[in-house]
């Protein structure tokens, strides 16, 4: 008989006889929960055991300082890679205008870039 991809009947890692300890919050139903509980507070990861992080400003300031280890990405890095790829559009662009306006005036080939293959 199967309930989803789990068959009823067979064994799996945290079953009734599990030695190990439980979370015990209360569930809706009033029942004690028979998830496994994390070591450092005794729950599970519905009833407190994970962090949602930190929420005041010096919590997020302290958290960005330890995620920033090279500076690749950030804002002032970014800033300039945009600025970058702006002017290098600009040049792109100009290159584009200056041979449209050679080969309209007959100075250039319109195959021109075949000669350096």
């Amino acid at each position: 008989m199967a309930k989803g991809r789990f068959q009823t009947g067979n064994k799996w890692r945290f079953g009734p006889d599990w030695p190990g300890q439980r979370c015990g919050a209360k569930t809706r139903k009033g029942t004690p929960c028979q998830r496994p509980a994390y070591k450092r507070n005794g729950r599970c990861s519905l009833h407190g055991g994970r962090s949602t992080g930190p929420k005041t400003e010096d919590g997020l300031a302290r958290l960005t300082a330890a995620r920033t280890t090279h500076g690749k990405y950030t804002k002032d890095k970014r800033a300039a890679a945009k600025r970058y790829a702006e002017q290098g559009r600009q040049m792109r662009a100009e290159l584009a205008e200056l041979e449209a306006w050679f080969v309209d005036h007959g100075h250039l080939d319109k195959k021109w870039r075949d000669w350096f293959k």
